[in-house]
């Protein structure tokens, strides 16, 4: 497993620039041994599995304010409630921001838990936190320390369809700056880690590199080592009575499909959408990353994620609102009104959420606040209150599960934490959430090791 550097990312609060890598696997396909990737997915899947839903998870990186969003407190003092208003949305009782105009239009379609908390506010605490289920990181030791859920399922599930891959991140796999960060497979193995689109879903000219052929190797030459291998394997079994060659034949197969074949090739082509859905999204690379999800998990990816970047508004908040909201509304509302008249809602799990909420008393900007503030007030770190999105994969929509108090400062009402968010997502997708693996120790370790199912979801 090769790895490239790509420079540095935008930096962060605490100044540290962080450098991204991208793992290069597919265009190599001698020298990653993706049949093992398939041989590990099907040792793990549990008997009997039956469900087929898929996860859509749109990473807010940087930590949304939650009074902004999902959770407003239209009567605490202005310096709490903040610049925008709270409109009604189709469910009576359920509020969210003026900014989310659409997704108003359509609050029983999903769900919002606004009594998450982990009590961190550091980015990589609470990052590793909400991704892993776990903390024990910081910003003084920030590598990951426990597999992200999603690659848990990853593992677990495999994809939904036979030649598509089992986890992807779009453009790219990032958690405060570190790619692929808090989603990484860990001691799971790097083949776990996300399979990574790279570019820009919305530029004219876009495509997926990693699924082309490293150079001078061509469809024909690939066949021609099938054709080797096949032969090789012939003789193998006429040594091994016992099924393992023809098992390892179904691996490899499935392996060289996903280079080969055109299945993956077409669910990444998102030239193929009408320019009225593209327009439904965003014309932006959020919206066209999200449309590009929906692709995936339709053609047979079991989990896909969104990365959206830059909410860590210290100041110039308003600012940093008026140009984030607008696109995720219209994305959000874009992506469950479109898998709706698909019929795929049930199947398909949709969340929103970011590493942390941020502090609901607003910030002067400069007098007082955090050595980075611009002079135009903002909002800090704060992982005592946080709102989780939820929508589809046959869960209820239109609840409000938990509240937080006047001021939004911490759980007021049925207080969870992110091991309750991953049961209820283990649920819908099929996983057992007892399920273990060991660690680089040989210590095995549970999936999730706290919470339980949010009853009022199910």
């Amino acid at each position: 497993m090769f790895r490239v550097s790509l420079g540095s990312t935008r930096r962060y609060c605490d100044g540290l620039p962080r450098r991204s890598f991208v793992q290069l696997g597919l265009a190599g396909l001698g020298t990653l041994g993706l049949g093992d990737v398939f041989r590990a997915k099907a040792a793990a899947s549990p008997a009997g599995a039956t469900k087929d839903t898929s996860l859509i998870l749109i990473w807010l990186d940087g930590g949304p304010s939650h009074m902004d969003t999902y959770d407003p407190k239209p009567n605490a003092p202005a310096e709490y409630r903040g610049i925008w208003r709270h409109i009604p949305t189709n469910v009576p009782g359920f509020d969210i921001t003026e900014m989310f105009p659409l997704q108003a239009q359509i609050a029983d379609l999903y769900s919002v838990v606004r009594s998450v908390h982990h009590d961190a506010g550091d980015h990589f605490t609470g990052g590793h936190w909400m991704l892993t289920g776990r903390g024990g990181v910081s910003g003084a030791m920030n590598p990951q320390k426990s597999p992200f859920f999603g690659a848990i399922a990853g593992k677990v599930l495999g994809p939904r369809t036979p030649g598509m891959p089992a986890v992807v991140g779009v453009p790219y796999a990032m958690s405060i700056g570190l790619r692929p960060g808090y989603f990484g497979g860990h001691y799971l193995g790097v083949e776990h880690n996300p399979f990574e689109t790279e570019g820009d879903p919305n530029a004219e000219n876009f495509q997926v590199n990693n699924l082309n052929l490293a150079g001078g190797l061509t469809v024909d030459r690939l066949e021609d080592r099938g054709l080797l291998n096949s032969r090789l394997d012939r003789l193998h079994r006429e040594l091994d009575r016992s099924g393992t060659a023809e098992a390892m034949d179904q691996f490899e197969q499935q392996a060289f499909d996903l280079v080969s074949g055109s299945q993956a090739r077409t669910a990444f082509d998102i030239s193929q959408e009408t320019p009225e859905m593209r327009e439904r999204y965003g014309r932006n690379s959020w919206g066209q990353s999200v449309l590009l999800a929906r692709r995936l998990v339709e053609a047979g990816s079991t989990i896909v994620t969104c990365h959206f970047g830059g909410w860590d508004s210290h100041w110039n908040h308003q600012g940093t609102m008026e140009s984030h909201l607008p696109r995720v509304d219209r994305a959000v509302h874009g992506l469950l009104t479109d898998l709706q008249e698909r019929g795929r809602l049930d199947s398909t799990l949709v969340m929103v959420c970011g590493e942390f909420g941020r502090t609901p008393r607003m910030n002067d900007g400069g007098n007082g606040g955090p050595p980075m503030s611009k002079g135009t007030p903002g909002r800090d770190h704060w992982g005592n209150a946080l709102s989780v999105m939820m929508a589809g994969g046959g869960l209820k929509g239109g609840q409000i599960v938990g509240s937080t108090n006047r001021l939004g400062e911490r759980p007021a009402e049925r207080p969870l934490r992110p091991g309750d968010i991953h049961h209820t997502i283990f649920h819908v997708l099929g996983v057992d959430p007892d399920i273990a693996f060991k660690d680089h120790s040989g210590r095995p370790i549970p999936a999730i090791d706290h919470g339980a199912v949010i009853s009022e979801l199910v």
